[in-house]
């Protein structure tokens, strides 16, 4: 290793300064970071969106409209987000039962930033759209 690579510890303390602080329950101190790594989960957006979008919707049609989405990770992910107070599940015994899913408070809440994010995707996919076609034409 050349001199000049070399970490001084002066470089250790400035990193160490720099580092995520972490509150009483050893979490990140960040306050966006748990909120984020929830809604970071496979499929947990695309969810969000749709019912969102579609408002209070059965199991079967939410399946269908989060296409490529496994019974399986769908019913994990509904529960998770059911458990954070994102969701709703409201349940009839009938025959067969019925179970439909809505948006609950924390969800809700969320409506904002989703449509905010998708106008940025929005925005993103057009010019990323009009480069190629600019490549293209060259």
């Amino acid at each position: 290793m050349h001199p000049s690579q070399r970490i001084t510890a002066k470089q250790i303390q400035d990193a160490q300064k720099y580092a995520p602080e972490k509150d009483a329950n050893d979490r990140l101190a960040c306050p966006m970071d748990q909120l984020l790594r929830l809604l970071m989960g496979p499929w947990t957006t695309y969810i969000l969106w749709v019912l969102r979008n579609e408002g209070p919707t059965r199991f079967g049609a939410l399946k269908r409209l989060v296409p490529g989405v496994s019974a399986k990770v769908l019913t994990e992910r509904l529960r998770m987000l059911e458990q954070h107070g994102l969701v709703h599940r409201a349940y009839e015994a009938t025959i067969p039962p019925q179970v439909t899913y809505s948006l609950a408070g924390r969800g809700e809440e969320l409506n904002g930033v989703l449509q905010t994010l998708a106008d940025i995707a929005i925005r993103w996919r057009r010019e990323e759209d009009a480069e190629a076609t600019a490549k293209a034409a060259e």
